[in-house]
């Protein structure tokens, strides 16, 4: 069953809309909090990456200033620049040899190339470069460095399939005249995966991707999130997406020794940390909220019965007075707003007991007046009509069909006025009607009889155009007078003459019947309420009730009656079911 507002008591619209209220705040309160954690969180994120960013130039620098210590060094030994002048490549690699393998790193490549970057000798660590080292003979960005020279240059390049950072140290021999260039030393660190073991190590968990020539050339990534990776599109998106988890990126470009680019470095931070604690927040947020929910409603529920008690006593006494007992009253309490409404509500019952009993005797008044003037009004037509036939037969001279004829209505209107006395005294009994078949034509015939002689002396012509045959269940003689009180209002509208008409057509059950006057119409004044009680329009002594009474007989029968605007006359409809 759907709960309806008005049947929930005060208290628990007191309850709803506090807890509301609350739920409404704490949301708002925790919304805040959580947009606000959240940008700290996202904030403090940027900040780690700008750190490992940080961190990886630093390790990277010390790296490169670590190569280029060491070419520099052996670029100044007289014993290397004793075996360089040789010019023969194994005498060169087993000089370089034994002292690179002392000072540098292990997994390092060494290359001694002439000034045109041919490959005289290639000495490499125990990382396995050997494999790589044989295979170059030319290496063209070494005449690209001599740009540099005699400074030392630095940038990325591929050899073979693997990314390097290399230090160009050029080795000059002195002479009387000028220092002329010996050979050029090549030295590498190779980017694979345990050097980006190690920056993620050193940034506190960072992931590093290094990208050469559009391929991963070492990365802290699992393979399947690096076929994501290549799939996010442009490197310069903040925040990408990796097998459903959330990453905020960001992007280091890689050049040659020209500058020109050779890959790029994306280091990416995991939202993981944040959304862990995120989801934490969230969570005590929604504890704290529950407690303050429950603590709210609890402290309102105490709170509201003691302030509703005084309106619980007004409610009860509201019921009582609902049963008719008027003399009920409310202690008053207090001095405030439901203090003064307690006063108020003692004033109110005496007031309406008061007013009860006054209003007994205008009812009683009014019952009688109402009473007379139905009586007045369904007496009305055939008084008029008995009245108009005996001044005919008293002021004028007629034939004896005519006389008959004026007997006959004069008759019959005395019938109707013991027919309503009749009717009248039924209803006082508590005793009704049974309705019976009756042929329409029959009814209108017999509820234009009265009116003929008035509507003669008018030249008004009645035309009722109905079928013998058309019968429905009828109360007959309300439903005469209802089409008495039409006829009537058509023949009085038209004293200059005119015409009246009643037709009739069956509709799926039904019979619509319509009267149509060539009169001035219903006034625009009246047209809205024209079938409510006391509205009347143009007729000397009208009282507004024949429409009304009339109406009220045809929806008593299952039907209607209603007015349809014309241009000029008038014209009313009454539906009747079969």
């Amino acid at each position: 069953m759907k709960l309806k507002l008005h049947s929930v008591s005060l208290l628990w619209r007191i309850l709803f809309s506090t807890s509301i209220a609350i739920t409404v705040l704490f949301a708002a309160m925790g919304w805040l909090l959580q947009d606000q954690f959240v940008t700290i969180a996202s904030a403090t994120l940027e900040d780690e990456v700008r750190a490992s960013f940080q961190a990886y130039e630093s390790l990277w620098r010390a790296r490169g200033d670590q190569l280029a210590s060491v070419s520099l060094i052996l670029s100044r030994l007289p014993s290397v620049r004793s075996a360089f002048g040789t010019g023969d490549g194994a005498t060169i690699r087993d000089s370089a040899s034994e002292i690179w393998d002392q000072l540098s790193r292990p997994e390092t490549l060494f290359l001694v190339c002439d000034p045109k970057g041919g490959v005289i000798a290639s000495v490499a660590g125990p990382g396995g470069q050997e494999k790589t080292a044989p295979k170059m003979s030319q290496i063209a960005f070494v005449r690209s460095a001599a740009r540099e020279f005699p400074k030392q240059a630095r940038g990325f390049v591929t050899l073979g399939d693997r990314l390097y950072q290399i230090v160009i140290t050029p080795v000059y021999v002195a002479s009387t005249q000028e220092s002329a260039l010996l050979n050029v030393l090549v030295a590498g660190i190779a980017v694979d995966a345990n050097l980006v073991r190690e920056l993620k190590s050193a940034t506190g968990g960072s992931d590093f991707v290094f990208l050469a020539h559009g391929g991963v050339a070492a990365s802290t990534l699992d393979p399947a999130a690096e076929r994501a990776l290549g799939a996010t599109g442009s490197s310069f998106q903040r925040q990408i997406q990796l097998l459903g988890s959330d990453y905020l990126q960001f992007t280091y470009p890689l050049t040659d020794v020209d500058g020109a680019s050779v890959g790029e470095l994306r280091i990416l931070r995991s939202f993981k940390g944040a959304l862990d604690q995120i989801t934490a927040v969230r969570s005590r947020l929604a504890i704290l909220w529950l407690g303050a929910v429950l603590a709210g409603i609890g402290i309102t529920y105490l709170l509201a019965r003691r302030l509703l008690k005084p309106v619980d006593e007004l409610d009860r006494a509201a019921a009582k007075i609902a049963t008719g007992n008027y003399n009920v009253r409310v202690p008053v309490e207090g001095g405030g707003e439901i203090g003064r409404l307690a006063e108020t509500f003692n004033s109110m019952c005496a007031s309406l007991s008061k007013a009860r009993e006054d209003l007994i005797r205008q009812e009683r008044i009014a019952t009688i007046g109402r009473l007379s003037t139905s009586i007045i009004h369904d007496l009305r037509n055939p008084l008029a009509a008995i009245y108009g036939g005996a001044e005919m037969l008293v002021d004028t001279k007629l034939s004896g069909a005519q006389v008959e004829r004026l007997a006959t209505n004069i008759y019959k209107a005395s019938r109707q006025v013991q027919s309503l006395l009749q009717e009248l005294a039924d209803v006082t009994q508590g005793r009704g009607h049974a309705r019976e078949v009756c042929r329409l034509r029959e009814v209108v015939t017999a509820a234009y009889e009265p009116l003929a002689a008035i509507a003669e002396s008018r030249g008004v012509t009645v035309r009722i155009d109905l079928e013998e045959d058309m019968e429905l269940p009828l109360d007959r003689s309300p439903m005469e007078r209802v089409f008495q009180n039409l006829l009537s209002n058509a023949i009085e509208a038209m004293p200059d003459g005119g015409s009246v008409s009643v037709r009739a057509d069956r509709r799926d059950g039904e019979i619509v019947v319509s009267v149509e006057d060539t009169g001035p119409g219903i006034p625009a004044s009246i047209a809205a309420q024209l079938f409510e009680p006391f509205v009347t329009a143009g007729k000397k002594n009208g009282v507004g009730l024949g429409l009304a009474l009339s109406r009220e007989t045809v929806v008593s029968h299952g039907g209607d009656l209603w007015s349809d605007r014309k241009e000029d006359g008038a014209r009313f409809v009454l539906r009747l079911p079969v």
